[in-house]
């Protein structure tokens, strides 16, 4: 399935990203004292008792916010998880993807100008500056392009344009 990058406001998305960021941390709290105090009167007390409590409480919170993602309230934090995760998975196939942009690849050339327009985004979002070596590297790729005639900016990454590339 192709993913499309949207605009987003960095300051909403930051505001969002600390108040879930806080709202995780207190559940996991809450979730770890019950679950200890629930095993420390059942077994005796003990610190695996507070260690299986803690671990429960990790658990339970990545459980309920598992669900939670694809509220319409967790859209940014949603759409910046998902983003990651296909900008993850494209540094895997970096070595791979240089070597085809050198070959003048087009789907190289996609996928990679998908990937710093991603990075941009990313860094934007999150309110830090680009990378000076990875602008140098967007350069290149964006000279390609220009010289093989195609668009500047790529913002659309199917997932399945990587199968023709190897992993590191």
């Amino acid at each position: 399935m192709a993913f499309t990058l949207q605009a987003q406001d960095p300051k909403r998305y930051r505001r969002k990203a600390r108040m879930i960021s806080v709202m995780m941390v207190g559940q996991l709290i809450i979730f770890s004292m019950l679950f200890s105090l629930l095993l420390s009167s059942v077994m005796e007390s003990s610190l695996w008792a507070h260690g299986l409590g803690i671990a429960l409480g990790l658990l339970a919170t990545s459980a309920l916010f598992a669900g939670l993602k694809e509220r319409p309230w967790m859209g940014e934090i949603s759409y910046v998880w998902q983003l990651k995760n296909h900008l993850s998975r494209i540094q895997g196939y970096q070595a791979s993807l240089e070597r085809a942009v050198d070959e003048d690849n087009r789907a190289a050339l996609d996928v990679l100008s998908f990937y710093h327009e991603g990075v941009d985004q990313v860094a934007a979002l999150n309110g830090k500056a680009p990378d000076p070596a990875r602008v140098a590297q967007k350069e290149r790729v964006l000279e390609r392009r220009q010289a093989l005639a195609l668009p500047d900016r790529v913002t659309v990454f199917d997932p399945h344009d990587l199968s023709a590339f190897t992993r590191r």
